[in-house]
């Protein structure tokens, strides 16, 4: 019995100990199972002499076990570079990212863009992390964070400024869909939670964190986009994209995705007094009927004098749209185009809708303090009934901030201007008005707010 009981005993040691003999390549689940916890159990105890041994065998023997078994290798090479065996540490990550993506494909567009931040994080130069982005870029361009979709959009710039402006242009549009439907996801949660606060509930832990991250999440989006459109700034020009769409459009017409971009484009950059933007609205209309179609149709109409034919095509627009992030983005479409036309309280009135069809728009609240800002000479009968107005857009703009913090660079450089420009506490001495008083801003605007003096 004894012999049985130690014959038992050393076969069990044999089976667990993989330091002595690799398992051959029919081990069984079970086994690489042990071998797997033991190994975790090295990693969480900082073992890493004996962590990388068990890591070894399980890249022979067990690749396909757990992608865990990939997530616990980053951390023993963090320790070799910590230990100064930065060559091996990085040589050994290229393996464990190689054999991770070999055996386990599903997430490659996450594990690249997080193999490019640690190689930016050791000092790697700026071509290998571009290499490793472009295959990020290739998987699934939805998983690069906002800072190295940032760097792969500047490489692309850099190489292609002098040769391929159209490579620019598509890249840039890539990445603005890519953001703009993230920012649709966070701009909801953070609207609900939003609601919630302010309807008097408090937010559970799990809820605050949610909001913490959704805010953070748009935050950095926010800087991106922006850093994007400076950066291309000199290529969005109506010298340069004109050309380039009347020499696709022919191989476009009915690419309802290209055709939404470069509609897009011209829109923004005030490009629709040339022939093409009509050609290319309708031919969009056409390949996509669409509520989004519809928006551009109607501003077109309304160029022509066609002023009741655009109101109908925008009202059908608006009620074919269901998604209340796409609806509010029209409804601000309507809305700055009502701007331009300095049909203030329309615009205010679009702006409004857009709201309350997405309560986190923040561009939505930017241009009603724009539209505020812009009426200050008029509204008010003496100096100081002039600069609430510019208090009444300070808190819109403030409020866009709260509710959207991916637009918080552009809307604080309007913060910083309405500050300036609110009533000083002479002003209100001389009318004997203090901080906190009630005040209503006249004309248009007709809207009661708390004094703000400087």
């Amino acid at each position: 019995m004894k012999q049985i009981t130690k014959l038992i005993m050393g076969l069990f040691l044999m089976l667990i100990s993989f330091n002595a003999i690799a398992f051959p390549q029919e081990l069984d689940k079970q086994a690489c199972t042990v071998e797997y916890n033991l190994f975790k159990g090295d990693v969480t105890a900082k073992n890493f002499k004996e962590a990388k041994v068990r890591l070894l065998n399980l890249l022979e023997n067990c690749p396909t076990l757990s992608v865990n078994i990939y997530k616990f290798g980053y951390k023993i090479v963090d320790n070799m570079i910590a230990q100064g065996q930065k060559v091996e540490g990085m040589k050994f990550m290229n393996t464990l990212v190689d054999q991770r993506l070999l055996h386990f494909a599903d997430d490659a567009g996450k594990v690249y863009n997080d193999f490019a931040s640690f190689l930016s994080e050791n000092d790697i130069s700026r071509e290998q992390i571009f290499q490793v982005l472009d295959k990020a870029y290739k998987a699934n361009p939805e998983d690069i964070s906002p800072k190295n979709i940032f760097l792969f959009f500047e490489v692309i710039l850099e190489r292609n400024k002098e040769i391929n402006a159209q490579k620019i242009l598509d890249t840039y549009d890539e990445i603005l869909d890519i953001q703009d439907n993230k920012t649709g996801e966070y701009q909801k949660r953070l609207s609900a939670l939003i609601a919630k606060e302010e309807g008097g509930e408090t937010l559970s832990s799990k809820e605050a964190r949610s909001k913490r991250v959704a805010a953070g999440r748009l935050n950095n989006i926010g800087i991106v986009v922006s850093g994007l459109e400076n950066r291309i700034e000199e290529f969005l020009t109506c010298d340069r994209i004109i050309p380039l769409y009347r020499r696709d459009f022919g191989a476009n017409r009915n690419n309802a995705t290209w055709l939404r971009r470069a509609v897009s484009k011209m829109n923004a950059k005030e490009c629709t007094e040339d022939a093409l933007y009509e050609e290319l609205a309708e031919a969009y209309a056409a390949a996509d009927p669409s509520s989004n179609s519809y928006i551009f149709l109607s501003g077109i109409l309304e160029r022509k004098g066609k002023t009741e034919e655009a109101l109908a095509m925008r009202k059908k627009a608006i009620e074919l749209e269901v998604d209340p992030i796409r609806k509010a983005r029209y409804l601000l479409q309507i809305g700055a185009d009502e701007a331009k036309k300095k049909r203030y309280s329309s615009a205010r009135k679009y702006a409004t809708d857009a709201i309350a069809s997405n309560p986190s728009y923040g561009k939505a609240y930017i241009l009603i303090s724009s539209l505020y800002a812009s009426s200050a000479n008029s509204c008010g009968d003496n100096e100081f009934a002039k600069r609430m107005v510019y208090v009444a857009a300070l808190n819109k703009a403030e409020r866009a901030v709260a509710v959207d913090p991916s637009i918080g660079s552009s809307a604080r450089k309007y913060i910083k201007s309405y500050k300036s420009n609110i009533p000083t506490k002479a002003m209100g001495f001389a009318d004997g008005i203090k901080d906190g008083d009630s005040f209503k801003v006249g004309c248009w605007i007709g809207e009661t707010v708390k004094v703000r003096l400087r």
